[in-house]
């Protein structure tokens, strides 16, 4: 798909639902050396990643990759950022701050790591105005449930401030990966809005489960059912549920770090043939009613 083609699927896709724009809650800006080293674990296909091949499609500089999302008619968006070491957390904050700053449509986005400073640089990203914060349990290799962490999660469940959590065990499994260390998070704090990232793959039934047991739990649709991701691997018969829950779900892309073209996230959904009223919740009006979007 060349990006005129691109363009103009996403162009129709916004006019035949009759959305005023997308939402994607998925998407990383980071501070320049950051991304490149990222972009650079991709391109060494390491472990983390499957030992797979995985071109970056929006290899751009940051304004190139603003303007992208933009043309494409995403009207609010994120800047993940993740710590995978301790004394890491509050510097990406002070640099998620300011992006969200000079950058009226990016959802203010904050993270943080299970170490001593980070009931206090959570306390001020709270206080700052976050919307949103991320957290990547693979690449952190730390157990949400750590009890390191219990005033940061009392804090947050307090405010009513979403976390998406890459905490399936896909691309690769980690130490503390998959549904258990959600589950005793949840048990311990049954009001947090955990918006699981790629539908938790590959436990995809399990955290079904989970969003069927805690009502603040969502789930993000980043790079889950496109040929590349699992579009042959997620269990047909659990259509039905996803369809159901359809209020819970959120659109990501995982822009810039994708191996296809955007147009492709949404054509895999599309595809699923679960009507347009899931399409119009699941691409903008879920997101806007999370984060009180007009």
């Amino acid at each position: 798909m060349t990006d005129e083609q691109d363009l103009d699927y996403i162009s129709g896709f916004r006019e035949r639902l009759g959305l005023p724009g997308i939402i994607d809650v998925h998407t990383h800006f980071m501070p320049e050396q950051v991304l490149r080293k990222v972009w650079g674990y991709f391109d060494a296909a390491g472990p983390l990643i499957g030992h797979r091949e995985w071109p970056i499609t929006y290899r751009d500089e940051e304004q190139v990759r603003l303007k992208t999302l933009r043309c494409f008619g995403v009207r609010a968006f994120t800047s993940m950022v993740y710590p995978h070491k301790p004394d890491m957390a509050a510097w990406l904050n002070d640099w998620s701050a300011d992006f969200a700053a000079r950058t009226p449509d990016c959802l203010h986005t904050s993270t943080f790591y299970p170490e001593p400073s980070a009931p206090a640089y959570v306390r001020a990203a709270i206080e700052g105005g976050t919307r949103i914060f991320k957290l990547h349990i693979q690449v952190g290799n730390y157990d949400p449930a750590d009890p390191r962490l219990d005033e940061v999660w009392g804090m947050i469940q307090d405010a009513d401030i979403p976390v998406v959590m890459h905490c399936g065990s896909g691309p690769a499994a980690g130490e503390f990966t998959g549904p258990g260390p959600m589950r005793t998070l949840l048990r311990r704090f049954p009001r947090l809005r955990p918006i699981i990232a790629h539908m938790g793959a590959p436990e995809y039934s399990e955290f079904l489960d989970l969003a069927e047991s805690y009502p603040g739990v969502l789930l993000d649709t980043t790079m889950s059912f496109t040929d590349f991701f699992d579009a042959a691997d997620f269990p047909t018969a659990e259509l039905p549920r996803v369809r159901d829950l359809g209020d819970r779900i959120l659109f990501g892309s995982d822009f810039p770090n994708i191996p296809y073209p955007y147009a492709h996230a949404l054509f895999a959904l599309e595809r699923l043939d679960l009507g347009d009223d899931w399409l119009r919740a699941v691409c903008h009006d879920n997101a806007a009613q999370v984060f009180g979007i007009g």
